[in-house]
């Protein structure tokens, strides 16, 4: 009885031990499922936050890349669907001015450069006289030694009458502008009154009444033109339209004296905006005249009494040119190089000018008699 009773205790606690042997087995791997679950659901939701910031990413350089096409955003399939457009090829070298440099309006361009007292000074080109080692070398190179005119630089506006002239221009100068010109080709060489010099003419007469119309003053300049001295000391206090002269006479007040459209400076009001309509219009009454001719016919018709524009014209000694040097290097502001027809005769003797005026420079004394080396070329026929 006794050993029967062992055994059935002995039986009896080994099978006690098996079933908590099996319980135990049993929790552990329930544990073990439970802790995969957990890492599981991590692993997932790690997984989805990545998934979520690459598709940001992708959205991010698509409207980057893309900045003028919309995009469903609440249909993220079907831009993972459907492959995107290629990206540009930001490496190639046919990358066009407009691509590689944001287009700002005319008038943002004017306002970055104009003066405290809105005043901005303009000058036209062309691929003729963009070219390296032509006029507008020149020109940049006169700012850079004349004396005071190299802060006067930030101020220049240059218009561009075609492609290559707003490239060249924008390697070398940081207000630039390319107009529309697509009726006629203005990147050539213009020779003086042809009619694709008239066209010129007359699209320069008409962008500067948009100038003045937008609120502006300004200095004209052509690009042949040497800048050896600020000039703003030697402007007219008054005075709405002041301009250059191939010969003065003595009298600024004087509109018989030989004027030149090449240098002028025009206050914007109300009488210099009219005058420019009525100066532009004018060319239908005499279509084979460029601007400056127009001028001399209109300058003395009775309605430019009536607009009431106060006209002022410069001294030669002060805006000097080939036409009529000026007579004391201690003073001058300008040099033209008007009565001068050829661009390799411009180019020749505008180099004088800048060497004379290098030479001056180097002086420790005032000039008793000036003496210029130009013009020589433009003399020729």
């Amino acid at each position: 009885m006794s050993s029967s009773s062992s055994s059935s205790s002995s039986s009896s606690s080994s099978s006690s031990s098996s079933s908590s042997s099996s319980s135990s087995s049993s929790w552990s791997r329930s544990k073990f499922l439970d802790s995969v679950f957990m890492i599981g659901q991590k692993e997932v939701t790690r997984i989805l936050i990545l998934f979520l910031g690459l598709t940001a990413s992708c959205l991010v350089l698509y409207k980057t890349a893309y900045p003028l096409q919309r995009l469903n955003v609440n249909n993220l399939s079907s831009l993972v669907a459907s492959p995107s457009p290629p990206l540009p090829n930001i490496n190639s070298s046919e990358i066009s001015q407009e691509t590689a440099k944001p287009k700002i309006s005319f008038k943002e361009i004017l306002e970055n450069a104009k003066t405290k007292n809105n005043t901005v000074i303009i000058t036209t080109l062309n691929q003729a006289w963009a070219e390296p080692n032509s006029l507008f070398d020149l020109f940049l190179e006169s700012f850079r030694i004349g004396q005071g005119t190299q802060k006067l630089l930030k101020h220049v506006v240059v218009v561009c009458l075609d492609s290559k002239a707003f490239e060249r221009c924008s390697q070398l100068h940081t207000n630039c502008y390319q107009i529309e010109t697509s009726e006629t080709d203005f990147s050539g060489e213009k020779v003086y009154n042809t009619p694709d010099y008239l066209k010129m003419m007359w699209r320069r007469i008409e962008l500067l009444t948009q100038v003045l119309e937008m609120g502006f003053n300004f200095i004209f300049t052509d690009a042949d033109i040497m800048w050896l001295r600020d000039p703003f000391p030697r402007l007219y206090p008054d005075g709405d339209f002041q301009m250059a002269c191939d010969r003065f006479f003595g009298d600024p007040f004087d509109s018989n004296n030989w004027v030149n459209g090449g240098f002028t400076y025009v206050r914007s009001n109300n009488r210099s905006v009219e005058f420019y309509k009525l100066w532009h219009k004018s060319r239908l009454d005499y279509p084979d005249l460029h601007d400056q001719d127009v001028f001399n016919r209109i300058k003395h018709k009775p309605f430019i009494t009536e607009i009431g524009i106060q006209m002022r014209f410069f001294d030669t000694v002060y805006f000097g040119g080939f036409c009529q040097t000026s007579r004391d290097i201690n003073l001058v502001c300008t040099m033209h190089a008007n009565c001068c027809i050829g661009l390799d005769k411009k180019l020749h003797d505008l180099n004088l000018v800048l060497d004379d005026w290098r030479k001056y420079l180097s002086l420790s004394e005032h000039v008793q008699n000036t003496t210029w080396s130009a013009p020589i070329k433009c003399l020729e026929d």
